[in-house]
Parts: C-alpha cells; sequence; structure tokens
C-alpha cells in the first residue's frame, strides 16, 4: 500500500535536550499506533509531521508533499494534542465552528460542521456551554470533535483517551476505527499499549526520540512476556498464597511486607502468572485487598530491553 506520510533522518532539538533523532519511516492508511513511554519524543513527532515544528535536520511530507509552512496541506490534516488550549469563555460550538472556520468553511458551513461534530461526540445538549464548564472528559471530547469537524484525510492524535470515562473511550475507538473503513490514515500516539490494542495492529515504537521498532504489536506482546514484572498482592493471608505460588518456574522472586500484608512476585511470564494467580486466588478462598503491577508500563519494558 502507498505510503501517506514519509519521513527522512527527521531530527529535532531544542539547545541541548533532544526531541527526536534521525527517524525514517513511512506510514500507509488505516490506524497506526505511536506507542512509547511519556517524554519519549511521540509529541514532538506529531508537531513536525503536522507542520507545528520546523526541523533541524531532515524531511517531513504527506501525499509527497512537504508539510513544514504548507497551508495547502493543512486543510487535509486534522490534529489532536495533549494538552487543550481553548478559548475558555467560547461555547464548545463556538469553538469547533471557530476552528471549521479555519479550515475555509463559511460560517453556515462552519456551523453544519461544528454542530454534526458536536453530536458525533455527544456533547449537542452542552454545546451552549461554556468551555470552562466542561469536565476534563468533555474538553477531551471536545478537542477531539475539532480534529474531525473538516473530516480529514489524514488523523493526528495525540493521548485521545486521556481523561475520557470508559464508555465514551469505547465510542471514540469506534468514531477512529470509521476513518479507517473511510481509507483515511489515522496516528495515534499513546504511552498505554491496551489502548493501541484495542484500535490496531500496526505500531512504531519510540523511545528517547528514536524509533525502537517498527511492525505488528503481537511483536510487543513478545517482549513484554519476556520482561520480568513485579506484581504486589496484599491480602490477610499473604505467606499462604506465596507458598502456593512459588513452585512454578515461572515465579523468579517473592518478598514479603509484614507491615503492608503485602507480597511482591517477579514472573518472567505475565499471562501464566495472573492465570495462576487467579485460578489460585478463588480456589483457596483467599481474600485479596489490592493487586498491582509497579513495573507493568512501557517505561519498564524499554528499560529492560535496552539493558539487555
Amino acid at each position: 500500500m502507498k505510503s501517506v506520510v514519509k519521513t527522512g533522518n527527521l531530527s529535532k532539538w531544542y539547545g541541548n535536550i533532544l526531541g527526536i533523532s534521525d527517524i525514517s519511516l513511512e506510514i500507509s492508511p488505516g490506524i497506526t499506533g505511536l506507542l512509547g513511554p511519556n517524554g519519549a519524543g511521540k509529541s514532538t513527532f506529531l508537531k513536525m509531521i503536522s507542520g507545528q515544528l520546523k526541523a533541524n535536520i531532515g524531511t517531513a511530507a504527506i501525499f509527497g508533499e512537504q508539510v513544514f509552512s504548507n497551508q495547502q496541506l493543512f486543510s487535509r490534516i486534522g490534529f489532536c494534542p495533549e494538552y487543550d488550549s481553548f478559548y475558555h469563555d467560547n461555547t464548545g460550538f463556538e469553538q469547533v465552528a471557530f476552528l471549521a472556520g479555519l479550515r475555509g468553511f463559511n460560517k453556515k458551513e462552519a456551523a453544519q460542521k461544528a454542530e454534526a461534530a458536536i453530536d458525533r461526540v455527544g456533547l449537542l445538549g452542552n454545546k451552549d456551554k461554556l468551555i470552562r464548564e466542561y469536565s476534563l472528559g468533555m474538553r477531551q471530547r471536545l478537542k477531539f470533535a475539532g480534529s474531525i469537524v473538516h473530516e480529514p484525510e489524514v488523523l493526528m492524535l495525540d493521548e485521545p483517551l486521556r481523561g475520557i470515562d470508559p464508555l465514551w473511550r469505547v465510542n471514540i475507538i469506534r468514531i477512529i476505527k470509521e476513518f479507517e473503513k473511510a481509507g483515511k490514515t489515522i496516528i495515534v500516539a499513546s504511552h498505554i499499549l491496551p489502548e493501541v490494542e484495542a484500535m490496531t495492529d500496526d505500531i512504531i515504537l519510540i523511545h528517547q526520540g528514536k524509533v525502537f521498532a517498527q511492525g505488528d504489536i503481537h511483536y510487543i506482546r513478545d517482549l513484554i512476556d519476556t520482561h520480568p514484572h513485579m506484581i504486589s498482592v496484599k491480602c490477610g493471608d499473604y505467606r499462604k498464597l506465596a507458598a502456593l505460588l512459588i513452585d512454578r518456574e515461572y515465579i523468579l522472586d517473592v518478598h514479603f511486607d509484614r507491615e503492608s500484608s503485602k507480597v511482591t512476585l517477579k514472573t518472567d511470564h505475565r499471562d501464566k502468572f495472573f492465570d495462576l494467580l487467579n485460578r489460585t486466588i478463588v480456589d483457596h478462598k483467599i481474600e485479596v485487598e489490592e493487586i498491582i503491577s509497579p513495573d507493568d508500563n512501557l517505561q519498564g519494558v524499554f528499560d529492560y530491553l535496552i539493558g539487555r
């Protein structure tokens, strides 16, 4: 499939601080996940390929045209930033209509487009409310509405599900997939693996400003399975629970914390461990207060892989 977005040796730095370094890749129509821990360079990359930041070195092109200072391309791109920068004394409708107007629609068309986009994200009943009165989740949905109001051919979303309640997470993902079915190109940046998994199998892994890997998300799942995980379980009979688990070959270490009634176990096979843990808790009727995985995140995975 012909690529829509293409970068060559793309690099950006801020004084002595590296944003991204030497990124060369191609992105085709469909949904692509841009996956990496916080501070990996995801936002910088999206801002560069959407024409908001100029590269120090390298090129960024969409539909074969250089992006920076190319006003003709802007009407074909939708961008949803991680953090909002609304005019808080505007209503939600005024904000989205304003953005539609910037895309070249006249006043009547902008109003029609804005109403349709706001309705699509479930905010029609709040369209005349001031943005300052919106909740975090409502502002996030409004931001998303602003990015799709002009039905862009390329949609770039930076942490689009941040602060959104579970029901609307499902709906936003559905809308994103509708854009995919329409043949659009969507890039979704996130530091949360399950969010990306819910949308696509095609991912770009970015870490410390560099592309670490690109391809099928199942490759990442395999990497995560080999990354030793720490899981803490808080329960009244934590020593009994540990005794029931410790004889498995994929349990690498056990640590007790008497003060917090907690046992922390280290495993190199996350899925097998959780299957065993769940069965043990049910079969032996162990009352558990809390289960947490302190390093169940991309940063832990990357640190492990880089140091391996």
